[in-house]
């Protein structure tokens, strides 16, 4: 049975022509899978707090570090992360378990590839449940291009794509120093500075507000990204127009059951014409930031196991 107290042990599994390492509880609910996708810069154990809860309920808990992370392969090409790869992953992933479908859930980046996964492999995908990050409406301009227009070239995301490398080695000198600076909660509102969050964050000697986890949880992300380092992570960004395009070739229509979990403190705001895409969503708003499953685990764990319960 699945000790609670204790993140699972992770195991490589060989999966379209990557090694991903995986964490697995519940297998004793073989039959019922669960496949949680985490988000940017994150790792397996930002859904530490699911876990047991998830398994509890009867679910078969499958966690990868996807590729560009942790333990797993980090390709070097860059378009080796666009959302054909990624969601070929998790297709994948199940095949090796012998799972025809699964119930998907996603945090930031990862809900980005949980709504990719629904457009390009709907067959694959039971019900969704995203957090933080909405439905992406596609529309006229690749989705880069329209940043650089509207938020302009320091914006974090045309940065990574339009000034490859630099913001990488930043990160990369100072990975301890970025995380426990990206890691907080009641941050205190204040105008933003020049230049780039990201770099900002990650040469910035003060961190605002409160620490979202405690130091032994945070060495767990800071360590996996002294190993992996960040270009294979951030070459995901660098996706976003290639991803754009791909997508086009899809219904943009999702029609399964789907939960869209919110922070009311998030940057990022909710998607007022959802339902023109995702019909059957459900919308809950938490009293939280933009990590919400480690912010308000207990809330957003009732709030999922409510909505997977059911009829």
């Amino acid at each position: 049975m699945f000790n609670k107290s204790k993140f699972p042990e992770s195991k490589m599994i060989s999966v379209n022509h990557v090694q991903l390492e995986v964490f697995e509880a519940g297998e004793e609910n073989k039959g019922k899978p669960i496949i949680l996708c985490h988000g940017w810069p994150e790792h397996a154990y930002s859904w530490r707090y699911q876990v047991s809860a998830l398994v509890e309920a009867g679910y078969h808990v499958i966690i990868p570090n996807q590729r560009g992370y942790g333990n797993s392969s980090c390709p070097t090409e860059v378009t080796a992360y666009d959302i054909e790869h990624l969601t070929g992953d998790l297709a994948s992933l199940l095949d090796y378990y012998g799972y025809k479908k699964a119930v998907f859930m996603g945090h930031d980046w990862g809900s980005m590839v949980v709504w990719g996964m629904t457009l390009l492999q709907p067959e694959r995908v039971e019900k969704l449940i995203n957090l933080a990050l909405p439905y992406q409406e596609r529309g006229e301009k690749p989705w880069i291009e329209l940043m650089e227009q509207f938020l302009g070239e320091d914006y974090y995301f045309v940065h990574f794509n339009r000034q490859p490398g630099v913001a990488d080695e930043v990160l990369e000198k100072n990975t301890s120093q970025f995380l426990n600076n990206l890691y907080r909660k009641n941050v205190p509102q204040i105008p933003p500075e020049p230049g780039m969050i990201m770099i900002n964050l990650a040469q910035s000697k003060i961190a605002l507000g409160e620490p979202l986890m405690s130091e032994k949880d945070l060495n767990v992300f800071v360590t996996a990204f002294e190993k992996s380092g960040f270009t294979s992570s951030i070459n995901w960004y660098r996706n976003l127009d290639r991803n754009w395009h791909l997508l086009g070739k899809t219904n943009p229509v999702i029609h399964q059951q789907a939960l869209m979990i919110y922070g009311k403190m998030d940057v990022i705001p909710r998607f007022e014409r959802i339902t023109e895409y995702v019909p059957n969503v459900t919308e809950v708003i938490l009293n939280g930031g933009h990590q919400i499953q480690q912010e308000c685990p207990e809330e957003t764990n009732k709030v999922i196991l409510d909505w997977l319960t059911r009829d």
